[in-house]
């Protein structure tokens, strides 16, 4: 019998949302190729074209436009009767999405205490964004940067985001005294995704216009640690993100100057949480601030 390719469907429906090859694969976590394969096969069974190919861009043809309207529909309405499934038998799901510097820094490291308190919630975490929202993504829980404002979502704050200047001790025995703005204009300096930091964080220092120099600019966060921690140079580091590295010694502050002081890190759910939502917050609030 010829079967209905599900995963391909599954493949399909979040590309057509996306309109993009590469988003549904980072969504479905799998690669581009995959994605492609399995469109592709679906095209095959169907015997249409689904998508138009640009160069740049796909775009539904009007196969792709009908399948579309079916596929999300008949999908929201299996996972809906998976879940009522699942809570039937007494097992709750939570997927949690989480911006990188968290999941590695505090989440991860802490969620077998999780899962030994509430072995009846079946746990998925996944990376986001720090501009992701709930509306606008498959998780149940979010941990990114700022607050969701939509009233479909209640956020609680985590974390400040005020940024500091700090280095390794080795880099800074090794530097020398990097006690003034002018001082620190002259060090490595390390860049989170773009070099508007430092050049934000000078301008508050009164240095006036500064050369930053051409250090190297980290897409990822946790690379951008990894560098500063072994010693490459001064970042600017959210403080209360790095309580354990500064306090275990791993890095040091070397100005009290700061940036982003109004900005933080948020946990979102729905504005009318799940039970499991609530343990998972309740939780995880619990955990940032007992570690203060």
């Amino acid at each position: 019998m010829d079967y209905l390719p599900l995963n391909a469907i599954r493949a399909f429906e979040a590309t057509a949302r996306h309109l993009s090859f590469s988003a549904a694969g980072e969504e479905l976590h799998v690669t581009h190729p995959a994605i492609s394969h399995q469109i592709r096969r679906l095209e095959e069974w169907l015997g249409v074209a689904l998508f138009h190919r640009d160069a740049r861009k796909v775009r539904l043809t009007e196969a792709g436009l009908a399948l579309q309207a079916s596929a999300g529909a008949a999908l929201a309405e299996l996972d809906a009767a998976c879940r009522r499934i699942r809570r039937s038998a007494g097992l709750q799901s939570l997927s949690v999405g989480c911006i990188p510097s968290i999941a590695s820094r505090w989440l991860v490291p802490r969620l077998s205490d999780f899962t030994a308190r509430h072995p009846e919630i079946a746990i998925r975490v996944a990376y986001a964004k720090a501009d992701d929202r709930l509306e606008d993504d498959d998780n149940d829980v979010l941990i990114t940067l700022g607050a969701d404002p939509s009233p479909k979502a209640a956020s609680l704050k985590l974390f400040s985001r005020i940024s500091r200047p700090a280095c390794s001790p080795h880099y800074l025995a090794r530097k020398g005294r990097l006690d003034t703005p002018a001082r620190i204009a002259a060090a490595d300096l390390l860049h989170d995704e773009t070099r508007q930091g430092w050049q934000e964080w000078f301008a508050k220092a009164g240095t006036g216009r500064t050369d930053i120099g051409h250090g190297p600019v980290f897409a990822d966060f946790n690379i951008l640690a990894t560098a500063v921690i072994a010693g490459h140079g001064v970042a600017l580091c959210p403080i209360e993100v790095f309580r354990e590295e500064l306090r275990r010694g791993d890095l040091v502050v070397v100005s009290d100057i700061s940036t982003d002081d109004d900005k933080g890190y948020f946990l979102t759910m729905s504005a009318q949480p799940s039970a499991a939502e609530i343990k998972f917050a309740d939780w995880f609030c619990d955990q940032v601030s007992a570690d203060i």
